[in-house]
């Protein structure tokens, strides 16, 4: 089903754009050095031995040994109860810097890290107590002599099972963060070249070759003069210092994966991105962006690294959802939406635009209208209503949901701006169930078979502001059920250049089957007739679909439907699997809101990564699988800062799912490279959630040398400044210990994670000459964090 074509390039966009540029790396290439190597930090713990004092149910699968196998699948469980341990005999007697924990779904809240040298007498390191799981616990030991055993000894399980523990890590030295380029989603071929970076330069110049190159030039562009501050110009001839080459044209892109696919190579002399399409070219623009430093400093090198990249999707379709219906987003938060998500190479935007909380899209009243609906009433009485209160009277959500509608201009407006940014909108209009919206708003529709009923006196139902589902129906009797849905669906079809029209047909289960079966078929009919494909959730999949031109999402249920609509009707899938994909579920136990139904607890990073879509649905071929979605429902978040906080990181892992080769994907592998675009999204001020089992980086910028003014930027994500101790170290040998401080601390309950930190000097200077002052951060576990500037007193 091919896309309608997608137009590119937005104005300059409202976010931080030289964040959005970002990638943890060197400003240049370091110059060579003669100076002896440090000593590589070594585990200590696989060369020893592991003992438990119990496994659980003693199966051998749950061994001790599991703990140093060097394999995060597995571990070691231990029988359920509370006073339990679980050690590693080393080798030899050595020093030891710090022990790393690696705890799976079943941690310790309350434990004792303990060091022995004879395995009789122990002597404890530290004693922690934590809420969340899964994590990851770096603990710092600094034995001033060596050690033979270290242990930990739990205090209190997390739930009724066992200790569980995937890797017992011990090492003898800190470590650096391995080295990782942070590319998100990973691409099918990357090659590091080595060798001097590209540079850019204040004259760079985007020469395109091809008609389609001319708009993720432009694209590419805008974002590198508002990052750097230079004029570079999109050219078709003349290349100067430092090109970039962007050529789109048939044989460009990798065979076989003309309409996404692109080839990225980055040499000290120029960049050049060749790709068949103009969607191509701007993946590989998003890749480019990734490439580039976290920070842009004035004054600075703006420098890439060489490599060769060959790249394209798994699927064709991946989506995010925004639930506007229960509780509203206005323009200019869409807009965000797309942004952060268009970089991770997301190219479907679904629209959830109705159901029983509210209804978002304003209709226009026809002149043929033999119902005599007034469609403004849509907008007019249900744009006015949103997610309230539950059935008890407790608030849903921080605050009331938030009301309002999109006009048709303004839907054109994001329609646009989404094109821009290579994304396709599917908008949704949810029928014949999740339509009290549509019943309190038009009493046309109230007829003797629609559900619930008005009460006596009224003429249309009352608003629902609850999380109730599954109550309310069209009446499929009522002629001017489908004269009203025939109305909305062609006004919406006008309106949407994509190929796409979603129905919604979910949770109708005060609908007969009968009856749904009959008003779900003249609805496909419909949006067949429009010339799109409709799309609904996976219960309409038990109707007769359109053959071959229709899309089947699955987010919870009958499986085997699902197959035989595959089978029988040539029904294509989107796979959103409520335990994989519903970004409203917890993802931390330490969150007071949100859902846990769909994973019988948290449903966290490790979840929406670590599934297999070709091999989700039985009897489904990886062939039959359009694509992933992560959807974004609306019961409890409130505003674009919220849903920041719920979606990211776990859109970026349902955008590495829908696009990398599945013998491709490894969960620590990704979290490395995540661990890099923790800190470009918060330069980018991106609210995101900072996800405990992340090896999130810190990264240190000198920001002002002035004098009086010397100060530091540092990203630390899921950090307190209490967590960070720095120092200042002088050329002149005078040194600071600072405090660093943010405006905005991290807090979990109200959904913010903590933006950058800074560290000011305030040290006076005895005289003129220039002074280089060195910020160091030390964190347990890991190598020094620094960042250097220079003071120059006149």
């Amino acid at each position: 089903m091919p896309d309608a074509p997608r137009r590119l390039i937005p104005p300059i966009k409202r976010l931080s754009l030289a964040a959005l540029l970002a990638a943890a790396l060197p400003l240049a290439a370091p110059a060579p050095s003669t100076a002896t190597a440090a000593p590589t930090p070594v585990n200590l713990a696989p060369s020893g031995t592991a003992e438990a004092s119990s496994v659980e149910l003693d199966r051998p699968d749950f061994a001790a040994a599991h703990v140093i196998d060097g394999d995060s699948a597995t571990r070691w469980s231990s029988k359920y109860a509370d006073d339990n341990w679980v050690q590693v005999k080393l080798d030899e007697p050595s020093k030891v810097d710090h022990v790393t924990l690696r705890w799976p779904n079943a941690c310790a809240r309350d434990f004792v890290l303990q060091t022995s040298a004879d395995g009789l007498t122990w002597t404890d390191i530290a004693s922690l107590q934590r809420d969340t799981c899964p994590r990851v616990d770096v603990i710092d030991v600094g034995a001033d002599r060596p050690v033979s055993y270290v242990r930990m000894q739990g205090r209190k399980r997390w739930a009724g099972y066992g200790y569980s523990i995937s890797e017992f890590e011990i090492w003898n030295l800190p470590r650096s963060p391995k080295p990782t380029l942070g590319l998100l989603p990973k691409p099918v071929s990357l090659t590091e070249d080595g060798g001097q970076p590209f540079v850019l330069h204040g004259n760079t110049r985007i020469v395109t070759s091809g008609a389609g190159a001319q708009a993720p030039a432009d694209y590419l562009a805008r974002l590198l003069r508002t990052a750097t501050g230079y004029r570079v110009r999109v050219a078709a001839h003349g290349d100067g210092p430092s090109p970039i080459f962007v050529s789109v044209g048939p044989g460009k892109g990798p065979a076989g994966h003309e309409a996404e696919g692109y080839t990225l190579k980055v040499t000290s002399g120029a960049v050049t991105i060749e790709a068949a399409t103009a969607n191509g070219a701007l993946n590989a623009v998003q890749t480019l962006r990734q490439l580039l430093p976290q920070w842009v400093p004035a004054g600075g090198t703006r420098s890439v690294p060489a490599v060769t990249i060959t790249d394209y999707p798994r699927f064709a379709y991946r989506g995010v959802m925004l639930d506007v219906a229960r509780s509203f987003y206005p323009v200019a938060d869409v807009k965000r939406y797309i942004d952060t998500a268009a970089q991770y190479k997301i190219n479907r935007l679904h629209l959830h635009l109705t159901d029983d909380q509210g209804w978002r899209i304003a209709m226009d009243t026809p002149a043929d209208n033999p119902a005599g609906i007034d469609y403004g009433l849509l907008t007019r009485v249900s744009g006015a209503t949103a997610m309230t209160r539950d059935a008890n009277g407790n608030l849903m959500g921080t605050e009331l949901g938030h009301t309002g509608f999109y006009t048709k201009a303004d839907y054109t407006e994001i329609v646009r701006y989404a094109g821009e940014n290579g994304m396709v909108v599917v908008p949704e209009i949810d029928l014949p169930g999740h339509t009290n919206a549509a019943l309190h708003a038009i009493p046309q529709l109230n007829t003797a078979g629609a559900l619930p009923r008005p009460a006596p006196g009224q003429t249309t139902v009352p608003a629902n502001g609850t999380g109730a589902v599954g109550y309310s129906s069209l009446d499929s009797a009522s002629p001017a059920t489908y004269e009203f849905a025939e109305q909305v669906l062609t006004q919406l079809a006008r309106l949407t250049p994509g190929p796409y029209l979603h129905i919604g047909g979910d949770e109708a289960h005060s609908t007969g089957h009968g009856d749904y079966t009959k008003m779900v078929d003249a609805f496909t009919q419909d949006v067949a007739g429009l010339g799109k494909t409709v799309m609904g959730w996976n219960e309409y999949s038990s109707t007769a679909l359109p053959k071959d031109k229709a899309i089947v999402q699955y987010w919870s249920g009958d499986k085997a439907q699902v197959s035989r609509a595959v089978a029988e009707h040539g029904a294509e899938v989107v796979l959103s699997p409520a335990s994989n994909a519903y970004v409203p579920q917890r993802q931390d136990p330490r969150q007071p809101q949100g859902g846990t139904w769909a994973c019988g607890g948290v449903c966290g990073l490790d979840r929406h990564y670590g599934w297999d879509p070709g091999a989700f649905l039985p009897g489904v071929a990886e062939s039959s699988v359009h694509g992933v979605e992560s959807a974004l429902w609306g019961e409890w978040i409130r505003g674009i800062r919220q849903a920041e906080y719920w979606n990211y990181p776990r859109v970026i892992a349902t955008a590495e799912v829908g696009w990398t080769p599945q013998a491709q994907r490894d969960y620590q592998d990704f979290k490395e490279r995540l661990s890099v675009a923790g800190g470009r999204m918060t330069v980018a001020k991106v609210n995101f959630f900072p996800t405990a089992d992340v090896p999130w980086r810190i990264a240190v910028l000198g920001a002002s040398g002035a004098p009086g003014q010397a100060r530091w930027t540092v990203t630390a994500p899921g950090y307190a400044a209490g967590d960070l101790p720095a120092t200042i170290s002088w050329s002149d040998g005078v040194q600071e210990t600072v405090t660093l401080t943010t405006d905005r601390p991290g807090s979990i309950p109200e959904m913010w994670n903590n933006g950058a930190f800074t560290a000011v000097s305030t040290r006076a200077f005895p005289g003129a000459g220039r002074y280089t002052g060195t910020l160091r951060i030390k964190r347990p576990g890991w190598a020094a964090v620094e960042g250097t500037l220079t003071v120059t007193v006149g």
